[in-house]
């Protein structure tokens, strides 16, 4: 075979294997997504694009994810973005602007100074048990975020994977880790 030939055949196995890698990656590891509302401003603003890793198999509150819109959402977005604020098995209740987790107040150190429609009052979460494999998700911007408050838990099977970063921020590069 000609030297040049070989060149370009290894050129062109080079880019196969990296479209297959890149391709395979963002079906299983991670992808990009953008946020489509402001129900976590400040944290998070529509527009932005993250990154999330859909291999976490673990989730925490306070986590960020990305999930399939529930069925009660009538008409929102096909994807959410959220934080983890209830887990499986407990039970979650508000009075004014305080979470109860088994009728603890919750400390939230995650969620940052709000103002605006974000600080004003929001919806009272009704004493809930969250059943088995379930997440109770609310929005940062409390004031201004469709979330369990009114569509209830999510199931796991809905959850596509934790936001790991913001890559883009107001037409520009930006990054921010998680």
């Amino acid at each position: 075979m000609h030297p040049r030939t070989r060149s370009v055949l290894g050129w062109v196995v080079f880019i196969l294997a990296v479209v297959l890698v890149s391709t395979v990656s963002r079906a299983f590891a991670v992808q990009t997504y953008f946020v489509p509302t402001p129900s976590m401003t400040p944290t998070l603003v529509p527009g932005d694009r993250i990154l999330v890793n859909k291999l976490s198999s673990t989730i925490h509150r306070g986590d960020i994810v990305v999930f399939h819109d529930v069925p009660a959402d009538q008409g929102g977005p096909a994807v959410l973005v959220k934080r983890v604020i209830g887990l499986p098995g407990e039970t979650i209740s508000s009075v004014g602007a305080t979470v109860y987790i088994d009728h603890k107040p919750l400390p939230e150190p995650w969620l940052p100074r709000l103002s605006g429609i974000c600080a004003e009052g929001s919806e009272h979460i009704k004493t809930t048990k969250i059943g088995p494999g379930h997440y109770f998700m609310m929005g940062d911007c409390r004031g201004d975020s469709g979330d369990s408050r009114y569509w209830g838990t999510v199931p796991n099977s809905y959850i596509i994977g934790k936001v790991d970063l913001i890559m883009w921020r107001s037409g520009h590069p930006w990054v921010h880790w998680f």
